[in-house]
């Protein structure tokens, strides 16, 4: 899922229902075939759990602009290098306690220690970005990964992708190429009924709006509040009333633009 647009692409294949593959080499794999024929000036940011950080290959991956950004591992073994200056006071960057760079086996990496004003939480974020980029910016992104869980949610609820329509692993690719093509365009409807009617509120948008009210309200009587990064635009779950309206204009043959 591109974390910017909210769309999806078939990746790569790690089941076919009788043999499976770990996903970290499959998306390695994936990566390398991607190096040899990848234009260079083109960046590529990772987002992922803790089962991806290789400091020693992601740190190669740098010379082909691909990065990124994962939960430290508690049983990582690392060393503190330097403290890297980051402006404490800038809204980005609420609830970041540190940012450091660490050396594991002779590689350098930054770490952001980020503690969630909500819940009082400490978390550790590693990344392969330049330090640059502000430390804010990385926790952020990677708290961003909940998104793809409600993708998930609207292909097996909505779409009633469940089941592999076959062991065939050329079956599998366009049955993942085709899952992602739909939610695509539903992804399409939704931003442009959103752009030509921003008066109406989008029932994820209320939703997830009055849940953050609530969580502010109790976090306060806790002397704590929600970070505010949470409250801004976000790529919301596709509303069940705009994939109904797609399907009924399909089963109806009236354009999608003259359905009420």
């Amino acid at each position: 899922m591109n974390l910017r647009g909210g769309l999806l692409r078939f990746l790569c294949l790690v089941t076919n229902e009788t043999q499976r593959h770990q996903e970290i080499p499959v998306l390695r794999d994936h990566i390398e075939k991607q190096n040899k024929g990848n234009n260079s000036s083109q960046k590529h940011l990772y987002v992922y759990d803790k089962a991806v950080t290789d400091f020693v290959w992601w740190d190669r991956q740098k010379r082909h602009a691909n990065y990124m950004i994962s939960m430290l591992k508690e049983n990582s073994i690392a060393t503190l290098v330097e403290s890297i200056p980051f402006d404490s006071r800038h809204e980005i960057n609420t609830g970041v306690e540190a940012y450091s760079v660490y050396e594991n086996k002779g590689i350098k990496f930054n770490v952001v220690d980020y503690r969630d004003p909500e819940t009082g939480k400490l978390h550790r974020f590693v990344t392969t970005l330049p330090m640059t980029i502000n430390p804010g910016t990385i926790a952020m992104l990677y708290f961003k990964r909940w998104t793809i869980e409600k993708t998930f949610n609207n292909t097996k609820s909505n779409f009633k992708e469940t089941k592999a329509w076959s062991s065939n692993t050329r079956s599998l690719e366009n049955q993942m190429r085709l899952t992602a093509m739909s939610y695509n365009l539903m992804r399409v409807f939704e931003e442009i009924s959103k752009t030509q009617q921003p008066e109406l509120i989008h029932p994820s948008d209320k939703k997830y709006s009055e849940a953050l009210e609530i969580r502010q309200q109790q976090a306060q009587k806790r002397d704590r509040f929600v970070n505010p990064l949470f409250f801004q635009a976000r790529i919301s779950r596709i509303s069940s009333y705009t994939i109904r309206a797609v399907q009924n204009a399909i089963i109806t043959g009236m354009s999608f633009g003259c359905r009420k």
